[in-house]
């Protein structure tokens, strides 16, 4: 991911040579090269897509036009994604962003021994439903919604047998399909406690400017521009849940209807449309998708 972007944009290039840089390795090797279990590790994924998402930015800016400040009501993103959306703003500089995902990564997967912990993605139940569900699985044990994603898919995170008993109540109560996701850690719930902490004292120690269009915060759903606020929201995202269906819904409620998704994937592109009716979501992630990206810049600045 991002390899053509860096291989056809000097502005693309130079983001991959800072992340590098700031880490003190040659991340882009792994990016690129791998092999896809060392990038898969959250300390090397996390701050491998900041990277590309910001690469991708740079692209827009030099070939669209594109002004953050100018053409963004808001800038979001999902759980590590806020730190993206953060770079993007100016709120963080890049170098500072890549070492607080490295930071962040680690700590993250310290906080819970491998095994211990499980995430599962409940679909086609509304999140009340959901909530209901995680605190009947509980049962002394932790077990919270770590992601409200919209179009009926949240995702639980917690003790792994407690997951596993939401799975099967999610199924009685009528879930389209109940499944444990593939990650090492429960992440957004009360467990990442130590990640938290770790996360504090990283946050502490940067420089955090005021964005220049507002962040939509994960855990508040509503939008910040203060940095204490920012630093504090910051170390709850840790282990609070990902509002990203009342997130959306905010946005479209100040009317965005378009949606800009920069960096690797889709995935966001598509809960958007499930979530905002009418919402047009624009995906930038390589230079195949510029010419699409220039079309709605246009329809931007022509509005």
């Amino acid at each position: 991911m991002g390899k053509a972007l860096a291989e056809t944009f000097p502005a693309a290039r130079a983001v991959f040579e800072e992340v590098d840089a700031a880490l003190g390795e040659k991340l882009t090797d792994i990016i690129w090269s791998g092999p896809a279990e060392t990038l898969q590790l959250t300390e090397n994924a996390q701050p491998a897509l900041m990277a590309v998402s910001i690469a991708a930015l740079r692209v827009l800016e030099a070939e669209a036009g594109f002004s953050v400040k100018r053409d963004a009501a808001f800038v979001a993103g999902h759980s590590l994604g806020e730190y993206s959306a953060l770079a993007a703003a100016g709120s963080l500089s890049i170098s500072d962003t890549a070492r607080l995902l490295r930071t962040r990564g680690l700590a993250m997967q310290k906080a819970v021994p491998v095994g211990v912990g499980a995430m599962a993605a409940l679909l086609g139940l509304e999140y009340e439903v959901a909530i209901a569900i995680a605190e009947e699985a509980a049962q002394g044990q932790v077990c919270e919604a770590a992601n409200d994603n919209g179009g009926g898919q949240v995702v639980v995170s917690g003790d792994k047998a407690a997951v596993e008993r939401a799975i099967e109540i999610a199924k009685v109560k009528g879930a389209k399909r109940a499944m444990l996701l593939p990650v090492s850690a429960p992440f957004h719930c009360r467990l990442m406690q130590p990640a938290a902490e770790a996360m504090a004292a990283a946050l502490s120690e940067v420089i955090i400017n005021v964005p220049a269009s507002p962040l939509i915060s994960n855990v508040l759903a509503s939008p910040i521009s203060s940095p204490d606020d920012i630093r504090r929201r910051l170390v709850e995202q840790v282990t609070g849940t990902v509002r990203w269906r009342e997130s959306v819904a905010y946005m479209a409620s100040q009317g965005v209807t378009r949606f800009f998704e920069i960096g690797a994937g889709k995935v966001l592109s598509g809960l958007v449309k499930r979530i905002s009716d009418g919402a047009v979501g624009i995906s930038v992630g390589s230079p195949n998708d510029l010419a699409g990206a220039k079309d709605a810049m246009a329809a931007v600045h022509s509005a």
